[in-house]
């Protein structure tokens, strides 16, 4: 769905993947200019999972059943050769509105100002329509020309004649354009994950080549 040839033969293959660090603040992210594409979406939307199956390694990222368990930027280093940043998850209803001011700063200033941030994965689950943070996230997305492709979670939940309907309902709502890229992702099944790894290595190679 929305799958561009192009991508094809830009796929990353996952040669190797380290935690670096975790920051809780711009200042503190790594040195130097890797690349880096960010994971972001809602809290329980899936993404620590996705991150464990995207990059081939089990328990990689820390997956809980608590929503709103990542509080900080998390970088692993994928090949020696970019960063993939595990953003901290929106829209946690039981969090402090201390908690939820301090995540709005450290994830603007992230967005708005990380020279190496080259383009964002965008999470929302397949089931669902788009909360109202994931229609500001894509809006913003969209008007800072940030390079992203939404990846829909969880699609081996739906049936197969459910599947189709769902992602078309997620692109209206969220008012996406024809060119807009837009993925299922299973993380159980591993749907999907050859067509992202794709997309990122498109998206790195149009940043290099920029």
């Amino acid at each position: 769905f929305r799958y561009s040839a192009e991508w094809r033969y830009r796929g990353v293959n996952i040669d190797s993947v380290g935690f670096v660090m975790s920051a809780g603040n711009v200042p503190e992210c790594p040195p130097g200019m890797r690349p880096e594409i960010a994971m972001s979406g809602r809290s329980n939307v899936g993404k620590s999972s996705l991150l464990n199956s995207l990059l081939g390694r089990k328990g990689l990222a820390l997956v809980s059943g608590t929503p709103g368990k990542t509080q900080r930027l998390n970088y692993f280093l994928v090949n020696d050769r970019f960063h993939v940043v595990d953003l901290p998850g929106y829209g946690y209803a039981q969090a402090s509105g201390a908690a939820r001011n301090q995540w709005g700063r450290m994830m603007q200033g992230y967005l708005r100002t990380r020279e190496q941030l080259v383009a964002v994965v965008q999470l929302v689950d397949s089931r669902h329509a788009p909360s109202k943070e994931d229609c500001e996230m894509v809006q913003w997305l969209r008007s800072e020309q940030m390079p992203f492709c939404l990846v829909a979670t969880k699609i081996d939940k739906l049936g197969s004649s459910k599947r189709q309907p769902a992602l078309r309902a997620i692109a209206n709502a969220l008012e996406l354009p024809a060119t807009q890229p837009l993925l299922s992702y299973s993380s159980n099944t591993g749907e999907g994950r050859g067509a992202l790894l794709a997309w990122i290595g498109h998206a790195l190679d149009t940043a290099t080549e920029g």
